[in-house]
Order: structure tokens, then sequence, then C-alpha cells
């Protein structure tokens, strides 16, 4: 069984905390271990049937301490329905180690589709936050584990943890330009969407300066973020600004933390579906000037993790603070 040690802070508040998940008996801060990374899936209705057997074999890993699931949990043309979401909380409930779930779009920003039901995006989010969120501040899996959580700023699912001395950090940021794309039957954001993008971008913006604060105060070896939108689409050739838009404070955010940290940053990331690993924001990206970004930052590596009808694999993400790259993957080929 895992448990996991919170380590001290110089001020009492929650959301100061970080939490460092340690197996058995007190390992090593700088012992190698791994953790799991899915996300869009399951998708449709042979994925869905499948999930478990996914669940099962990243059980059956021994490696394996904890799970990050990147969001996605249904297809963007399906019902966003509760028996659905309940039907795939039960199916996180069965992973052993603890996990934690970083919401994406499919789940509440594209419900006001037609073929998702024509829900308020809004109240699907609050669903969401039920059901997936019931203790914040502790994550979800058969051993769940004590977590740092914005829950008392209303997002309990932004959380921040340490283990074998990386800093991590799960960010609500979704695809569909992290919410701002129209609903149907409107040509612009509601004044409610707005409202909501702005309290959001800026609770995910608190959370990157936390984290990078922490993770230098402790002298960590490396960052990680987790969040479901793929700011950095590989697969668009021409994107447009308007359609990115809201990731921009993100992104400069990101940069300028990452630029004056002395270790390796990665960004794991889905929504684009294609297994990816780039340097996004190095010097002579198009995405510094798509962004305006005017401070490169080289140490930042981010990972697209495969998703959607095509999945045939998992991410295995093995941590050696030893390591001057600290992270290494590989992709682990579904056995069901």
């Amino acid at each position: 069984m895992t448990s996991w040690r919170r380590a001290a802070s110089a001020v009492l508040s929650v959301s100061a905390l970080a939490i460092t998940l340690s197996t058995g008996p007190a390992a090593a801060k700088d012992d190698p271990f791994a953790f799991a990374v899915i996300g869009d899936v399951p998708y449709g209705d042979a994925q869905i049937t499948d999930f478990p057997s996914v669940i099962n074999q990243i059980n059956a890993d021994p490696d394996v301490k904890f799970v990050d699931h990147l969001g996605d949990i249904k297809n963007g043309s399906t019902v966003c329905s509760d028996a659905y979401f309940q039907q795939i909380k039960s199916d996180f409930d069965q992973f052993k180690d603890p996990l934690v779930y970083t919401v994406g779009d499919n789940e509440w920003t594209d419900c006001h589709r037609p073929n998702n039901g024509g829900y308020n995006p809004l109240e699907r989010l609050a669903a969401i936050r039920q059901v997936f969120f019931p203790r914040p501040g502790r994550t979800l899996g058969r051993h769940s584990v004590h977590v740092a959580s914005q829950a008392d700023q209303g997002y309990p699912e932004n959380v921040r943890y340490t283990r074998s001395d990386v800093a991590f950090a799960a960010l609500h940021i979704v695809g569909s330009n992290n919410s701002l794309a129209p609903w149907t039957g409107n040509t612009a954001p509601t004044k409610e969407q707005a409202a909501e993008v702005a309290g959001r971008v800026d609770a995910v913006l608190q959370e990157i300066h936390k984290t990078f604060d922490a993770a230098k105060d402790d002298r960590n070896k490396a960052v990680v973020l987790l969040t479901q939108a793929d700011m950095f689409d590989p697969t668009v050739t021409n994107p447009a600004f308007a359609d990115y838009s809201a990731f921009k404070p993100i992104v400069e955010a990101i940069a300028k933390e990452s630029a004056t940290f002395r270790g390796p940053v990665y960004l794991f990331n889905g929504d684009s579906h294609v297994h990816n690993s780039d340097k996004p924001l190095d010097a002579g990206s198009k995405w510094l000037s798509f962004y305006g970004v005017t401070t490169a930052a080289p140490n930042l590596t981010r990972v697209t993790i495969d998703g959607s009808t095509d999945v045939d694999n998992w991410l295995k993400v093995t941590i050696n603070a030893r390591s001057k790259n600290v992270l290494s993957w590989t992709r682990v080929p579904f056995t069901s």
C-alpha cells in the first residue's frame, strides 16, 4: 500500500502545503519509481467495456505508484449523463494506487452540443466536481492520499503534491479554447461562461506560481504539470490565435517560471490524441511569437499522450532524481 508524506511548510495554509507520496516504509526521496498517465479514454462502447481491463493492467505493474488521468473521460459526441459520470467514477475507484484526475472539456465544456444532451456546461462542471471530488484534498483510487487542493477557492480539481524530489501540479485547463468557444446558439461567450473562465484561469496561475515557488524552496529536481488541453497542438498547421487566446496568460506564466527554474520542467497533456514530445517554448519555436512570449524556456519538455478511439497504450513514466533528465517514459501496449 502506498502512503504520502506531507512536507513541512512555513505557513499553515492548506493551499501552501506540498504533499509527498512515499511507498511503504520511508523511501528515500530520490528513489526511482513510476507513475502511469492516461487520458482521452474511454471513448465509445468498446473502450468503455475494456476500461476495467486497462485499470487491472496498470494495477498489476509493481513499479507504478500512482496514476494520472488527463481528462476527457468520454468522446465529444456522446451524452454527458449523470449515469455515465457515476460509471466512470466506479471504474476510477478500482485503481489500487492514488489517482489524480484532471478534468477535460468533453465531460463539461462541450456538453452544450445537442448530441451531448444539450446541457448547460456550468451545470455539468458542478456535477463533475460533485461526483469525482467527493473528498476535496484527497485523491481517488483505493489508497486515497492527501494532496494540496484549491477546494477552498472552489477548484478541488487543482492539486499539488511532491514525490521523489519532483513537484507535481494538476491544472484544470481544457480544450475548446479553455471553454471560451461559444456554446450552441451563441456567437460569443456568455457572461457566465466568460466569468467562469476568468476565475479558473486566475486559480490556475496561482497554482503554477505556488508549484514553482515550492519547488525552488525545496530544491526539487524537476516540475511536472498535468493538464488536458494541448496548448501547442502540432496537428494544427495554421492555428488561429482566436482559438487559443484563453491560454495566453497560462503559457506566459509557464514560460516565465520554467525559465527561472534550474531543473527540467515537464508538461503532460492529452487533447490532440497523438503521442508527441517536443520543446514548444524553446528559442526559435513558433509558439513564442504566437503567444507573445518574450522569454524562452528550453528546459520545458511537453509530452502528449495517445488517446481517442485508436489508443492502444498507456504511458509509464519513471522518475530518477539522480538522472540529469529526471523523467523518462515508455508507451506500454494494452494487453486486453
